[in-house]
Order: structure tokens, then C-alpha cells, then sequence
């Protein structure tokens, strides 16, 4: 079945919409030593990959990367610029992609119940995100990778939150509005 361009609009306007979001969440900083800060820019890119499901997902965070990458503040803090993707962050923002998609992959393979939303969260959102970032960190810095690791460990309480928040959100968000979400999307158009 082909898209009409009705249903082009809505994906990109949901895309756009989880793009701003990711950038709003990336207002709330808390600087930390080593050059990673503690952002809610993650539970944006959690209920991306929650909201629109595998496919859609990664094209809401390349928005985000694209829009950093040509010197747009977008990212936390207010940073962009190429510098950003030779940084510290690098391997953060490249697991935002590979966990959006993991997140939306698990999440559909059964039920949506609300420990199967946590999970996808947890899984995708965090160590997936973690996976990449933080080798990719222990190279920027040239501080071991298990030490990098372990100071990775700070960030956990913030994200386990995060994972609490957007486990909340999305639950609520199904019950409310369920034509929010991809997977309801796709099976009424197969429908």
C-alpha cells in the first residue's frame, strides 16, 4: 500500500514534533565533569522510540543531528557544531539512533503492557545509548574504558527516572490517545 500524502504529512509532522521535543529536553542540563552532562534529552529520544515505533524514530533524531551538525544549538547546553561529533557526546548521539530502534523493536513484539514499555525504555534508552557512548568516550578522553564505565555509573539514577517517566507518559499517552502511536497507525492501515 502506497502513502497518501496525507499520511506523509502526519509522519513528518510527528517527526518534527519528537525532533523539537528531544531539543525542549535538552534545555535541562546539569553539567557534570568529563564533558557528558546529565540532559532529559534522553527521555525525549525514549519517547520517541516509544511514541513512533523503529522506523519513524531515527528520522526525528537525524533531524536533531542534522540540525546540530550545521551549528544549531540544539543539542544540551546549547551546543552544535560539527566539534560536537568528535566530543565526548559522539557515541551518545550515534546510540540515540541504534537505541530508538531497539526501543521500538522491542516494544512490538507482543502486548504493550506498561513492564514491556520499561524494558524497551531500559534496553534501548539506556544501554543501548550506553553500548555506544561510552567507548566512544574513553577514545575522546583517553581515559580508560572502565573507568569511563564506572563514571558512567552517575548518569544511571537520572536515566532509571527517565525510564520511570516516559514508562508514565506512554502509558497514559496509549489509554488517552492510541492513534498516537505507529504500531496502532500501521495495523489500521493494513486493516
Amino acid at each position: 500500500m502506497t502513502p497518501t500524502s496525507r499520511d506523509t504529512g502526519a509522519t513528518l509532522g510527528r517527526i518534527a514534533v519528537f525532533a523539537a521535543l528531544i531539543i525542549v529536553l535538552g534545555t535541562v542540563v546539569v553539567p557534570l565533569p568529563g564533558g557528558v552532562p546529565i540532559t532529559a534529552q534522553t527521555l525525549g529520544v525514549m519517547l520517541a522510540g516509544l511514541v513512533l515505533g523503529p522506523r519513524v524514530a531515527p528520522l526525528s533524531i537525524l533531524v536533531v543531528l542534522a540540525l546540530a551538525a550545521i551549528g544549531l544549538p540544539v543539542l544540551a547546553g546549547g551546543r552544535g557544531g560539527v566539534g560536537v561529533f568528535v566530543g565526548p557526546t559522539a557515541g551518545y548521539m550515534l546510540g540515540w539512533i541504534a537505541g530508538v530502534v531497539v526501543i521500538g523493536l522491542l516494544l512490538r513484539t507482543g502486548r504493550p503492557a506498561w513492564w514491556r514499555v520499561a524494558l524497551s525504555a531500559l534496553v534501548g534508552g539506556v544501554l543501548v545509548v550506553y553500548a555506544f557512548g561510552i567507548p566512544v568516550q574513553a577514545l575522546v578522553t583517553g581515559v580508560p574504558l572502565d573507568l569511563t564505565a564506572l563514571s558512567a555509573l552517575a548518569f544511571l539514577p537520572g536515566d532509571l527516572i527517565k525510564v520511570a517517566a516516559a514508562t508514565l507518559i506512554v502509558v497514559a499517552l496509549r489509554r488517552a490517545y492510541p492513534r498516537a502511536f505507529a504500531d496502532t497507525r500501521e495495523r489500521a492501515a493494513v486493516a
